[in-house]
């Protein structure tokens, strides 16, 4: 999470929603070693104006790119907010085995708060979901880009 939010310090430097998404490798089968970066983002909706471009799906496609396949199993999904419905169904459709998340997002929240996406039953994919990670300093940034805009 360390990383993620170091990612979300980048999008706040560039005036973005400081979110921040890095995407690592759990498999001993592949050529780079467990831990691996795949994916790493931040948000980036006004540099590249583009409402997709959402710290997780950028990581997504980077970890896709990586590896070689759009199946993202064996890896972990780091993201400093809870991700919005859109990344939540990215994340589905990616086979993300687990997603840990820093602070809730209880206005769009995709994963739990709003939405329950990453474990819907009618689904194919379910994730397992891990919350409150470095909550207090994933909040504090979000906060302190928000303040800072008033």
């Amino acid at each position: 999470m360390t990383l993620a939010l170091k990612e979300a310090e980048k999008a706040a430097a560039a005036e973005e929603v400081p979110a921040g998404c890095i995407i690592i490798n759990t498999a001993e089968d592949r050529e780079m070693p467990v831990g691996a970066i795949l994916g790493r983002a931040h948000n980036q909706t006004e540099l590249l104006r583009d409402p997709t471009a959402h710290a997780e799906m950028i990581a997504i496609t980077q970890a896709a790119s990586t590896i070689g396949d759009w199946r993202l199993t064996d890896t972990i999904l780091y993201v400093t907010k809870e991700p919005c419905p859109m990344c939540a169904g990215g994340i589905v459709l990616a086979r993300v085995p687990t997603v840990v998340y820093g602070v809730p997002d209880p206005k769009r929240g995709g994963a739990l708060s709003v939405f329950n996406i990453l474990d819907h039953p009618d689904l194919n994919h379910r994730c397992e979901v891990v919350t409150g990670v470095m909550e207090d300093q994933c909040r504090e940034i979000l906060q302190g880009f928000f303040r800072a805009r008033r």
